[in-house]
């Protein structure tokens, strides 16, 4: 029996969004850890290989928790999600989800 898979971090302020996530990924031989608010992720700091972050978390908003780990040295890459558009950002991918919209995205975020 192997041991688990890489872990990703999924943070969202909706409960909903990050169980359906985690069991998402999970299903693929991810570890998941989910986090509803951005300060009990950097407060975690967990050994991630990918982040999936909610872009307006109330709190440190994604792009602020993002900004954080660039400021600590970790280059783990980050795969922003939004129920709403911003023309500032370029690359967010629009809730809901697909599900193989999600998985290739991390899958591509790892490679």
């Amino acid at each position: 029996m192997s041991g688990p898979g890489p872990m990703v971090a999924v943070l969202d302020d909706d409960a909903a969004v990050c169980e359906s996530t985690r069991f998402l990924l999970e299903t693929y031989d991810f570890e998941v850890r989910t986090y509803l608010s951005g300060a009990d992720f950097l407060r975690d700091n967990p050994d991630i290989v990918c982040l999936i972050v909610d872009y307006r978390l109330p709190g440190p908003t994604g792009l602020e928790v993002v900004s954080e780990l660039r400021t600590r040295g970790s280059p783990v890459p980050a795969i922003m999600i939004s129920a709403t558009t911003d023309p500032a950002i370029e690359r967010i991918l629009q809730k809901p989800l697909s599900n193989q919209v999600l998985l290739r995205a991390v899958r591509e975020a790892l490679e």
